[in-house]
């Protein structure tokens, strides 16, 4: 599976393609990887990755794959429909998807392609809820201030 690294706002991170569509973003230390290594698609996504970090991009345009069930496949959709610098509780999606909250967390917890479908925008009814990335919470304030949803924080 091609893959390429980013350094971001939130460390280095990792988009990886499967079959033409981006099926992962994780954490990852430095590399040295080069340009000339990326798919077209990757240098794609790579491109909107930096223009989201710039606060030139609102919404990414790539071609997605959440491996899943429906459900989890669904919970992503969701997330994806939030715009940035709003925000969505567990229990909305929840009520959206007549599902009760605690599945659709752990959905979002298993979300596969963070950043790009954003679960740091879905929160807990009572506080920020969780955050699989590296870094945790203080990585979902981080993104949350990035764009521009950190008074919803309060």
């Amino acid at each position: 599976m091609p893959s390429a690294m980013f350094d971001s706002l939130v460390g280095p991170l990792c988009v990886t393609e499967t079959d033409g569509a981006i099926t992962t973003l994780s954490w990852h230390g430095a590399t040295t990887q080069t340009k000339s290594d990326r798919t077209a698609l990757l240098n794609l996504a790579i491109a909107q990755l930096d223009a989201y970090f710039a606060g030139e991009l609102q919404v990414f345009d790539l071609p997605l794959y959440v491996a899943g069930s429906d459900f989890q496949r669904a919970v992503c959709d969701a997330m994806l429909a939030i715009p940035l610098g709003e925000t969505r509780t567990y229990g909305d999606i929840a009520r959206d998807l007549k599902a009760p909250p605690q599945p659709v967390g752990n959905a979002c917890g298993a979300n596969p392609i963070p950043v790009i479908i954003p679960c740091h925008r879905v929160l807990a009814a009572n506080g920020l809820g969780g955050f699989s990335g590296q870094g945790g919470v203080e990585t979902k304030v981080t993104l949350l201030k990035h764009e521009g949803a950190a008074s919803l924080l309060i």
